[in-house]
C-alpha cells in the first residue's frame, strides 16, 4: 500500500483514495494525482436533489456537474471501480439548519439511504496542465490549500438555493495569465477560463492575505490575482437554504477520482 508520504503528482486516484479511507491522508489534496480528475462534493437528501441539480446547472461555471449517484448508494461507477464516498475524502463538513455542525474524516455514522451525493469540477484539476506550461502556482510551491474566497457576485438562484459565487485565486505575471485564460478555457468541467482579473476589491474581496477558505499565499510585486470559479460556492447556496441535513467535502480535500484530465479538455 502506498504510504502517505509516497504521495504525489505521480499517485493514482485510487492511491489517494484508499490513503484517505485509511485514515493517512487528512489534509488538502492540490498537487497530486495530476492525471486524475478531482471534485467537489456536495450530499443532500433526495427530496431536495432535483432543486440542487437545477441550481447547478443554472450555474455551470462555479457548479460544473460531473456525476450524480442513485440514491442511497455511495458508489459512482462512471468515477472509480474502487470508490466509497462515505469514506474516500479526506475530510467531510456536516450541515444542519445553516449551520456546520461536525467536521469528519468519514461519513459513514450518517450516511442515510435517501442521500444523493453530487460530484462537481475542481479547479485543482487543470492546475497540472498550467505547470506542465511552465506557469507557477505559488500555492503548490508553498505546499499550501488554494485561497478562496467569497465575492460580491450573484448566482443564478433555483427554489431554495442561491448566493454568491466563491473564487479561487492564484497570483501570476501577466503574460501566464493571459496564458493560463486560454489553457483552462478548454475545460469548462473544471470552471474553464478565469471570471476576473486583478482588482479584488470590484469583485467584493477586501484582502487577499486573508481569504475565507483556504490559506493566505505570497503575491509578488510583478504579479497579478488571477480569480476562477469554485466548487465551494455550493457551500454558500446550502447555507442560505439552510437543509435540515446535508453534507459536502472541507475546501481543498478532494475527491480524486479514476477520471482522466486529458478527457476532459475540449480540442
Amino acid at each position: 500500500m502506498t504510504s502517505l508520504n509516497d504521495l504525489n503528482e505521480r499517485s493514482s486516484g485510487l492511491d489517494v483514495r484508499l490513503a484517505a479511507r485509511s485514515g493517512r491522508l487528512r489534509g488538502h489534496t492540490s498537487g497530486l494525482a495530476s492525471e486524475y480528475v478531482q471534485t467537489n462534493c456536495v450530499i443532500v437528501p433526495k427530496a431536495h436533489a432535483s432543486d440542487f441539480l437545477a441550481y447547478c446547472w443554472r450555474n455551470p461555471i462555479p457548479c460544473p456537474v460531473l456525476a450524480v449517484s442513485d440514491a442511497g448508494n455511495p458508489a459512482l461507477p462512471s468515477c472509480g471501480a474502487d470508490l466509497d464516498i462515505r469514506t474516500d475524502i479526506p475530510s467531510y463538513r456536516v450541515w444542519r439548519s445553516g449551520e456546520m455542525v461536525d467536521e469528519v474524516p468519514d461519513i459513514m455514522s450518517y450516511w442515510r439511504l435517501d442521500l444523493v451525493t453530487f460530484l462537481l469540477g475542481c479547479s485543482f484539476s487543470f492546475e497540472h496542465a498550467l505547470l506542465a506550461e511552465g506557469i507557477k502556482l505559488r500555492h503548490v510551491e508553498q505546499k499550501k490549500n488554494v485561497s478562496m474566497f467569497r465575492t460580491n457576485i450573484e448566482t443564478t438562484p433555483f427554489g431554495p438555493f442561491g448566493g454568491n459565487m466563491v473564487v479561487t485565486m492564484r497570483p501570476m505575471r501577466p503574460a501566464d495569465a493571459i496564458r493560463a485564460v486560454q489553457i483552462t478555457s478548454r475545460t469548462p468541467m473544471v470552471h474553464g477560463a478565469p471570471i476576473h482579473l486583478a482588482h479584488a476589491h470590484s469583485i467584493g474581496i477586501q484582502d487577499l492575505a486573508a481569504p475565507d477558505y483556504g490559506d493566505a499565499v505570497d503575491i509578488h510585486a510583478d504579479e497579478i490575482p488571477v480569480f476562477w470559479g469554485c466548487g465551494v460556492t455550493p457551500q454558500v447556496a446550502l447555507l442560505q437554504a439552510k437543509l435540515d441535513f446535508c453534507i459536502t467535502h472541507s475546501p481543498g480535500c478532494m475527491l480524486v477520482t479514476d477520471m482522466l484530465n486529458k478527457d476532459i479538455v475540449e480540442q
